[in-house]
Order: C-alpha cells, then structure tokens, then sequence
C-alpha cells in the first residue's frame, strides 16, 4: 500500500511537473514569438529610418549638385556673353580702326595741302607778313586783350613816319611796340635743300638776315621816351621751330638783341609776356582805385574829427543851458513858491485889501499867479 501511494505520489509529480512544464514551454514560446515580433518592429523601423536619412541625404546631395551644375551653366553663359561681347567690340574696334584710318589718311592728304599752302606764304613775303600778323592777332586776343583798350594796331608814332604792327598801352600812357615782320626766306630754302654745304650756306646767310633784322628793328625808332614808349621793343617770331633753332645754333644772337633792347618773341613766349602786360596794366588799375579809396576814408576821417569836435562843443553848451536850468527851477522857482506861500498868508489874514489890490492891478488870483510860475 504504500508502494502503491508512492507511485501514485509519483506519477501525480511528473503529471504536475509535465503540465508545468507545458505551460512553461508554451509561455517560453509565447515570450518569443512576441519578442520576436516586437525585434522585426524595431528592425524594420530602424530600416526605415535608415532607408529616409539615406533618401534625405541622396536629395540632398542631388540638390547640392543641381546647385553646382546650375552655377556652371550660370558662368558659361556669362563666358558666352562676354566672349559675344568681346567679338563685337572687336569688330566695332576694326571697324573704328579703319575709320581712324582712313581719317588719318585724309587728314595727311590735307597736311601735305596745308604744308604745300604754308611753303607757299612762307615764299611770298607779303603773305609771311600777313601771316605773322595774323599769329600775332590770334594770340594777342587768346590773352585777353582788347583791340583800342589794351592794344592798337598800324597806328603811325607821333614824332616818326615809323608805323609799328602793334603798340601795347600801358598804364601811365606808357606804350610797347612790336614788330611781326621776320626774315624767313633763307631759313626755308635752308630747311628744302638736301646739300651739306648749300645748307650751311644759307644758314649763316639766315643768321645775318636776323642781325641785319634787329639792327633795322632798332634804327625804325620803335623806342621814343618822348612818346612813352618802353626802352625796349619787341620782334616777333610767328614760327616756334624757327625760334628754337635760334636758341639752338645761335644762343648768343638773343643776348646782342637784348643788347640792342630788341625782345625775340615766339608764339608761347609772347603769350607770356602779353600776360604779364596785361596783369600789369590791372595791378595798376586796382592801386589807381586803392589810392582813391585811400582818399575817400581820409576825407572821411578828417570830416569825422571836425564832426566829433563840433558835437563835443554841442554837448558842452547842453551842459551848460542844463546846468542854467537847473539854478533856475531850483532857485528862483525855490523863491517865487516862498513869495506866493507868504501872499496866500497875508490874503488868509486881510482878505479885504488882497480884493481891492486884484480891481485895482487886475491881477488873476494867486493861486493862478503860482500856478502860472510853477508851470514855467
């Protein structure tokens, strides 16, 4: 019997411990199939985050490339454009080229006519001198003068038959003359000749001319101190390149006219001296106009000390008809009140007399007579 109850106790053991074990084994089961499911979850979110970062930085990159292919296209269009330009300035550029080239040819065509046509004044004295008074003119006005104020021209001197091309006033009625005639005609036929010795010839030959030239200029009388003239007069050289060959070969041909008191003037250094001439001629003007005014304030002064004199004098008789004044209404006024107090007192005392006494004088009462010298 208790074997009996020991194999029942038994088997009822393995029966519990069986049954244990199936619902733990179930459990077990049922714990991993639902940790299983909740691991897929997880992987396939994390699959799926995964898969959105990997898309967000494919578009991302895709749109940094766009970025980039749109900036090249943006700067191969613009290396288009300039490169469209560049032709096009080019061609405007060639075009203007042949245009500056063909005005330069014309422009030469008219030199040559111009060089052709200035070789032929050149030739002819008389045309030389009208073109040297012409230059003369030209720079005369440049500097602002004014023909008949500040200068006149082919005007005979007074007291000689010399008739200078130009005279400069001066203040003071001090005057310049000049003279635009020059020598030429050698210095030319020196500057056409292709001969070493015809050249040299007619150098020295050109060099006397200018001599001969100054000489002539100083013996015409163009300086007069009788007539105001300066005590130089001035020759003009209507060529810059004729004078700079002067100061070149022959320096010393300006110090012997100097000598002589005759100027050597090329066209800028007449255009300078003409400047100084005419500052000169507005310095004076403007000291003329200071001296007057200088007058004009000494006058004034003078009129105010007479002025201030007489008013000083004014003011003494005011203090003195004041001072008058004041002795008169502080006295005789002082005397008259105590004359009428002591009447106004003897009329209290016998008002029968002070009646008969104002019939007979045919006085006004006092008290009018007091108001009377009060108000004077």
């Amino acid at each position: 019997m208790p074997l009996i109850m020991i194999i029942g106790s038994t088997v009822a053991f393995v029966i519990v411990l069986g049954a244990v074990v199936f619902v733990l084994v179930r459990f077990v089961r049922s714990e991993m199939k639902m940790h299983q499911s909740h691991f897929l979850e997880m992987a396939r979110q994390q699959f799926m985050a995964e898969q959105n970062k990997a898309a967000t930085e494919w578009e991302t990159r895709r749109q940094a490339v766009d970025s980039s292919v749109a900036g090249l296209k943006e700067e191969l269009e613009r290396y288009r454009q300039m490169v469209r330009e560049f032709e096009k300035e080019r061609d405007t550029q060639y075009g203007g080229l042949a245009n500056e080239l063909k005005n330069a040819s014309q422009a030469t065509t008219k030199l040559q006519d111009t060089t052709l046509h200035l070789n032929n004044i050149l030739g002819n004295v008389k045309l030389r001198g009208q073109w040297g008074e012409r230059m003369a003119d030209d720079i005369i006005r440049f500097a602002g003068l004014i023909e008949g104020v500040n200068y006149i021209k082919q005007k005979q001197m007074n007291q000689t038959a010399s008739k200078p091309d130009f005279t400069f006033l001066l203040p003071e009625k001090f005057k310049i003359n000049m003279d635009v005639k020059f020598p030429l005609n050698n210095y030319v036929r020196m500057t056409n000749t292709q001969e070493a010795g015809e050249r040299e010839r007619l150098e020295k030959d050109f060099f006397q001319n200018v001599k001969d030239r100054i000489k002539e200029i100083q013996d015409r009388g163009y300086i007069n101190p009788a007539e105001h003239t300066l005590d130089f007069v001035l020759l003009f050289i209507p060529n810059e390149q004729v004078f700079g060959f002067i100061q070149e070969k022959h320096p010393e041909l300006l110090d012997m006219a100097l000598a002589q008191k005759v100027v050597l003037c090329s066209p800028f250094t007449l255009y300078a001296m003409l400047s100084i001439i005419r500052k000169a001629h507005e310095n004076f003007r403007y000291e003329k106009d200071i001296r007057k005014i200088i007058t004009l304030i000494e006058q004034f002064a003078s009129i105010y000390v007479k002025f201030k004199d007489r008013f000083e004098k004014l003011g003494d008789a005011l203090d003195k008809l004041e001072t008058q004044y004041r002795d008169v209404r502080d006295k005789s006024f002082r005397q008259l009140d105590t004359k009428i107090r002591h009447i106004d007192e003897y009329k209290k005392g016998h008002p029968e007399i002070m009646s008969e006494a104002t019939d007979v004088l045919d006085l006004p009462p006092p008290e009018q007579t007091h108001e009377a010298d009060s108000s004077a």
